[in-house]
């Protein structure tokens, strides 16, 4: 609840500290469920069990294995929405991926789970899970991408129970000069007869 408090502190209607103020959820303990068990997802889910003692449950299209923590793979996309607190979204846009999380994925989430979409926007129905959001079918969700970019819904600004950043996941420094020298050396390789290294 971040972007609220913060919302409330900048109007000037924060009425200092009490101890049932903008309560949240503490992560700790509690279960993540990793959709797309690739590079970043087991990068999360490593942080999420080692940081902070989440329980770790996943899906993905194809069996993973020798995982250095301890998680469980299910099934269906619908077991991991039911049994998780937090969903986080890490998988590619395809057009396999394209609303895999919709009315019927967001209905097996439970009433005081949250959303995370760090991956992209189209791989959410975002009218669904505008529908979710304005009826507490979900605690809340945090974006950083949106199905219809750069456009956002007036109907999810308008919600206090969704914390909306500007697609700035891989915005640091460091990051965005690797992003560069990848490029350049795709480029070098391709011009010198060579595989490269990163295929888009």
């Amino acid at each position: 609840r971040a972007g609220e408090g913060e919302r409330m502190v900048r109007a000037g209607s924060w009425p200092g500290w009490n101890p049932t103020q903008l309560l949240g959820m503490h992560v700790s303990g509690k279960t993540i469920g990793i959709i797309g068990m690739g590079r970043i997802g087991k990068a999360i889910a490593k942080r999420a069990a080692a940081g902070f003692g989440m329980k770790v449950v996943f899906y993905n299209r194809s069996a993973v294995t020798g995982l250095p923590f301890e998680a469980t793979q299910f099934d269906t996309l619908q077991q991991v929405m039911a049994a998780a607190d937090v969903v986080v979204l890490a998988v590619p846009a395809t057009p396999q991926t394209r609303h895999l999380i919709n009315a019927d994925a967001l209905l097996a989430m439970t009433p005081d789970s949250y959303l995370i979409n760090i991956a992209r926007g189209d791989i959410v129905e975002e009218a669904a899970l505008i529908d979710a959001l304005q009826n507490d079918r979900i605690a809340g969700a945090g974006l950083d991408v949106y199905e219809f970019e750069p456009k956002v819904p007036e109907a999810l600004i308008a919600l206090e129970n969704v914390t909306l950043l500007p697609h700035l996941g891989t915005s640091a420094q460091e990051v965005r000069v690797q992003m560069g020298m990848m490029a350049v050396a795709n480029l070098k390789s391709f011009f010198n007869g060579e595989l490269v290294p990163n295929p888009v």
